[in-house]
C-alpha cells in the first residue's frame, strides 16, 4: 500500500499547527505584556520606565517596542484590553447569576474597572491623536454588554424599564470621580444605591 499520500497530508497538517501554536504563544506574550504594563501604571504612572514593564512582563525592551512603538500605543492597548475584559465579564456573570443580581455584580465590576484606571486618565486626556477613538471603542464593547444584563432584568421584571445603558455607565463613572479620597468601599456602596434604585417596589 502506498502511505506517501497519508504522509504528505501529515506533514502539511503539522505545518499547519507550528503556525496556529505561534499565533497562540504571541497572543499569550501580548496578553503578559498587557498585565505588566497595567500592573507598573498602577504601581509607578504612565511615565513609568519602559524597561520596568519590560522586566516584568519577562521580555526585552526590543520586544516591547517591536509591539508599541510610542508609549501612547502601550496606553491605547492596555485600555482596550481592560475595557474587553468588563465587556467579556457580563456573559459569564449572567450565565452565573439570575438577572437582577448579574446586573449588580457587573456594575460592581465595572467600577473596578474605572478605579484602575485612574492612573491613565490623565495620559488620556492629552490631545495624543492614539487616544480619540477610545471613547467610541469603550461605548461600542461596554454598551451592549450592559444593555443585555439590563433588558434580562427587565424581562423578568426585577427592574424597572426606561432606563439606558448609557445613562448608568456615566452615572457610575461620575460616582467614581466624586469620591475625591479614593475610598473604594464608599464608592461600591454609592454605585450599589444606583442600582438599587432601579429595582421594583410593587
Amino acid at each position: 500500500m502506498d502511505t506517501k499520500p497519508n504522509e504528505e497530508q501529515a506533514a502539511s497538517e503539522a505545518d499547519d499547527q507550528q503556525p496556529r501554536a505561534k499565533r497562540v504563544d504571541a497572543q499569550r506574550n501580548l496578553r503578559t505584556l498587557l498585565q505588566a504594563a497595567m500592573d507598573v501604571f498602577a504601581e509607578s504612572g504612565v511615565d513609568a520606565p519602559v524597561r520596568a514593564i519590560a522586566e516584568r512582563a519577562g521580555v526585552g525592551v526590543g520586544t516591547l517596542y517591536r509591539h508599541f512603538p510610542q508609549r501612547a500605543d502601550l496606553i491605547v492597548a492596555v485600555m482596550k484590553s481592560q475595557i474587553d475584559d468588563c465587556a467579556d465579564a457580563a456573559a459569564s456573570i449572567a450565565a452565573e447569576h439570575e438577572p437582577g443580581e448579574a446586573l449588580a455584580r457587573w456594575m460592581q465590576r465595572y467600577v473596578d474597572f474605572i478605579l484602575t484606571k485612574r492612573g491613565l486618565s490623565n495620559a488620556l486626556q492629552s490631545d495624543h491623536a492614539a487616544y480619540a477613538a477610545l471613547p467610541d471603542y469603550f461605548y461600542a464593547r461596554l454598551r451592549p454588554a450592559l444593555s443585555s444584563l439590563l433588558n434580562a432584568a427587565v424581562e423578568q421584571d426585577l427592574i424597572r424599564p426606561g432606563f439606558e445603558a448609557d445613562e448608568l455607565l456615566r452615572a457610575a463613572a461620575t460616582l467614581c470621580k466624586a469620591n475625591p479620597d479614593e475610598d473604594t468601599a464608599l464608592t461600591r456602596k454609592m454605585v450599589g444605591l444606583l442600582v438599587d434604585g432601579l429595582r421594583r417596589r410593587d
